[in-house]
Formats: structure tokens, C-alpha cells, sequence
């Protein structure tokens, strides 16, 4: 038989396998949870895709940039994709036929009393084989694996909504302890000042000791809660610097956090548009998508599975001669399952009840999505409540401290109601700052709430460094 000949019966017949083959039928994921029409509040204002911009900050948009491209735990998201993508296209590269190569040279010896003789061979083959996806089962496998990549690219864009609402509410946390610690300094300098009259005014016989010892211990006291707030900020800024992939004792090069003014609130849209945007949700859709894949794959188990296989060899004494003569193999094999004890019947049912799972897991996260909006709306409006409330409390403080103070100097008082005054005051003062971040924090969390996803840099992935004594070991190809 002719090369050309042989190589076309191979070819044609090959290509007339790729042509057979079934779909496996696209299931819809059920509506398992009933949703509420709107949400109880909303906005107008439009929430951007990089919600944080929202907060006008330009210090939260460099870190939170800064993030994004270095945090390790985002990273290792990525390199969890490329995983994931890698292995979709192996499981589809069983939708193509397998082809392998095959060449060999030997040379045999004889001797005996009357010969001395030797003869060289030289060898060339091409061997062939598919495996015809007649029920499906080999397009499920790849199609599982292509829905599992393409939920762990939403789970990537999950992380990264996690991580920026992270590193914003870490970066107002450090904003506010830092504002703390200006304030008890404040605080302090005003309440040494206080224990300097009242030392001068003991030492004049004015007033009794028990007066300078209440405002002593005040100052110590406030000494401690700065030393405190000192501690806090220090702490919260080794988590920031982690959280931007940097070291707890590098310079982040940012400016000092603050607390950012609060802006409009955002439109929350529909709790239909919700399970479109969030990627969380989409992967757990996703999810489900690929377990009924597999359990496609499981059904398809339990039928007979048809290969083709194809070959072309050729070998001669010289090369030459190799070209010569051919020999084409075809085969068609047929594998049908018989008796495995209830295996495979078992493995369809595991795959039902996986799907089943997958769909709970999503019902699931639809309600804790609608439940995380709801929540942050109710937390800063309630939120908004309380601290115009404090304002007006801190207010009255101030005007009840200035009174107290100025009856106790004119004798109608004892120092215990202006000390009760002055920590009352200071009290609200620092409480006032720490409700300030707390309506932060609610606008953040409403934020990650309703985020969708955005265009996110991809790193370059890490590799292993060679080392002097790696290059010195021997090679192995």
C-alpha cells in the first residue's frame, strides 16, 4: 500500500469520528429563592465599579491600587485561575484525536564459523486514536472543568471585592485611631493644665487635696488610654501594610489616613440585578452548572464507549527503503461496562445529591447577598440617627462643663461635678470620632454588598530562583 493512500484512509477516517457525537442538553439553575421586589432603602447616586472612588480619597484609591496588584492571598487567587484554565484545556484536549509518532534504528550481529555479518533496520510509525463522544460523556468532562474555571475566575474577582472593602475599612480604622490619639493628647495637655490651677490654687489654701488627687488621677488615667490608642494604631498599620503585600515595618509611602466626609447614598438597584453583578454569586451558579456537567459525565459512564483507532508503519534495512512499503492498521473497539457491583449507579446518585448541594449553597448565598444590603442599609441609616444624636450630646457637654466649671469657681460647686463634667465631655468627644468611622464602615459594607466586578491587573507569577548549586547539579532531560 501506498504512503498517500494509507495516511488518507487514516486521515478521513478520523475525521469522520469528530463529526459524531452528542450535546449533552444545557440545564437552567432553578429559582430556589423567591425575591423581594426592591429593598426596603436606596439611593440615587450611581456606585462605580471601583467602588472606592465613591469615597474620594485619594489616599484609600493608592492603596487599595497598591493591593490589587501585591496582596498574596490575591495572587494566589490568580494563580488559582491559571489552574483551573490549565486544567479545562486538558480535559478538552480528549475532544481531539491522540497522535503519536514513533521512529527506531537497531543492528544485529551474527557470527559463526562460516559468517561474520551485520544488518542495520530503520523503522517509522504513526499510530492514531479517538474515542467517538457518543453519549456525551467526554464533552461533559470538558465542559465541568470549563464552568469550574469559570467560577474560580468569579470566586478571583470575589477576593478582590473582599480585599478592597478590607483594606478601606482598615485604612478609616487606622484614620480614626489616629485622630484618637490626637485627641487624647489634646486632652491630656488641657487636663495637665487643670492640675497645674488646682495645685496652684491647693498650695494656696483654696481648695482641699482630694480636688488635686481626683484631677491626678484623671491625668494618669488619660496618660494610659493614650498609651492604648497608641498601641491600636500601631497594630492596625502593620495589618494595613500586610494587606498591601509589604512588610509591618516598611514605609507604605501614603499619605496618613482620615476619616473621609461621607457622600450620597448609593442606589442599591434590584434583587434580580444583584445575582447578575456579585461574583460570588455567579460562581455559585456556576458551581452548579459544573456538578450537573459531572453528573451528565456519570450517566454517560454507564454505557458502552466506542474508540477508533488507526496506525501506519514502515521499516526497512536502509533508509531509503523505508518509504517503500506501509502497513495501515484500523480498529474500532467497543467497552461495555457489565458487572462493577453498582459502581457506577452509585457514583450517578453521589452526582445528584452534589447537585442538589450546589443549588442549596446557592439558594443560600442569594439570601445572605439580599440580607448583607439590607443589613448595611438598616446599619447606616440607625447609624446616621446616632451620631446626630451624639453631636447634640457633645454639644450639651460642652455647654454643661463651661456652667459647672464656672460655678465651681464662684464656690456653689464641689470639683467632683466638674470632673464628672470633663469626662462626660471627653467621653463624647472620643465616641463621636469612633460613630464617624462607623458610618464609614456601613457605606463599606454596603459598597462590597452591591460591588460588581471590575478590569483587575493581573501579577506576574512567582517562579522558583535557580542557585549556584542548582546550576552545579547534573541535568535530566
Amino acid at each position: 500500500m501506498k504512503f498517500q493512500d494509507a495516511l488518507r484512509i487514516c486521515s478521513l477516517s478520523l475525521a469522520s469520528a469528530l463529526l459524531v457525537g452528542c450535546q449533552t442538553s444545557g440545564r437552567s439553575v432553578p429559582s430556589v429563592v423567591e425575591l423581594p421586589p426592591s429593598f426596603t432603602g436606596s439611593g440615587e447616586a450611581v456606585l462605580p465599579e471601583q467602588w472606592w472612588t465613591s469615597f474620594d480619597d485619594p489616599g484609600l484609591n493608592a492603596a487599595i491600587d497598591m493591593a490589587l496588584q501585591d496582596n498574596f492571598d490575591l495572587r494566589s487567587a490568580w494563580d488559582r485561575l491559571a489552574q483551573a484554565q490549565a486544567i479545562a484545556r486538558s480535559e478538552g484536549a480528549d475532544l481531539t484525536p491522540s497522535v503519536d509518532g514513533t521512529a527506531g534504528i537497531g543492528r544485529s550481529y551474527t557470527k559463526d564459523s562460516t559468517t561474520d555479518s551485520s544488518a542495520g533496520s530503520y523503522s517509522l510509525g504513526l499510530s492514531m486514536s479517538y474515542e467517538l463522544d457518543v453519549w456525551g460523556r467526554v464533552r461533559s468532562v470538558r465542559d465541568a472543568a470549563v464552568l469550574d474555571a469559570q467560577a474560580t475566575e468569579q470566586d478571583l474577582k470575589a477576593t478582590a471585592i473582599t480585599l478592597s472593602a478590607s483594606v478601606a475599612s482598615t485604612w478609616y480604622q487606622l484614620g480614626e485611631q489616629l485622630a484618637q490619639v490626637r485627641l487624647i493628647q489634646q486632652q491630656d495637655d488641657s487636663n495637665r493644665k487643670v492640675l497645674e490651677l488646682l495645685t496652684l490654687q491647693f498650695n494656696q489654701g483654696q481648695i482641699l487635696v482630694a480636688d488635686v488627687l481626683r484631677q491626678q488621677q484623671l491625668v494618669e488615667q488619660t496618660a494610659g488610654e493614650l498609651a492604648l490608642a497608641e498601641r491600636d494604631a500601631t497594630i492596625t498599620r502593620h495589618q494595613l501594610a500586610v494587606l498591601l503585600g509589604r512588610s509591618p515595618a516598611d514605609e507604605l509611602g501614603l499619605p496618613e489616613p482620615g476619616l473621609a466626609s461621607l457622600g450620597p447614598l448609593p442606589s442599591t438597584g434590584l434583587p434580580s440585578e444583584l445575582l447578575q453583578r456579585r461574583p460570588d454569586l455567579l460562581s455559585a451558579e456556576k458551581a452548579i452548572m459544573a456538578a450537573d456537567s459531572d453528573l451528565a459525565t456519570a450517566i454517560a459512564d454507564q454505557y458502552p464507549r466506542v474508540s477508533l483507532s488507526a496506525s501506519i508503519e514502515t521499516g526497512g534495512i536502509q533508509i531509503r527503503d523505508i518509504f517503500d512499503d506501509w502497513m495501515a492498521n484500523l480498529a474500532a473497539n467497543l467497552t461495555q461496562p457489565l458487572i462493577d457491583g453498582g459502581r457506577r449507579e452509585a457514583e450517578v446518585d453521589r452526582n445528584e445529591a452534589v447537585v442538589s448541594e450546589a443549588i442549596n449553597a446557592y439558594g443560600s448565598a442569594v439570601l445572605t447577598a439580599i440580607q448583607e444590603v439590607e443589613d448595611s442599609l438598616s446599619e447606616e441609616s440607625h447609624q446616621q440617627r446616632y451620631h446626630r444624636s451624639l453631636v447634640q450630646q457633645l454639644e450639651t457637654a460642652g455647654q454643661v462643663y463651661e456652667r459647672t466649671r464656672d460655678s465651681y469657681l464662684n464656690g456653689q460647686l464641689n470639683y467632683i461635678s466638674v470632673l464628672d463634667a470633663l469626662i462626660s465631655q471627653q467621653s463624647l468627644q472620643r465616641e463621636e470620632l469612633s460613630s464617624r468611622r462607623s458610618l464609614l464602615e456601613a457605606r463599606i459594607e454596603l459598597c462590597r454588598a452591591l460591588a460588581g466586578s471590575w478590569e483587575l491587573p493581573q501579577p506576574k507569577p512567582y517562579a522558583m530562583e535557580t542557585t549556584p548549586e542548582d546550576d552545579a547539579r547534573p541535568q535530566f532531560e
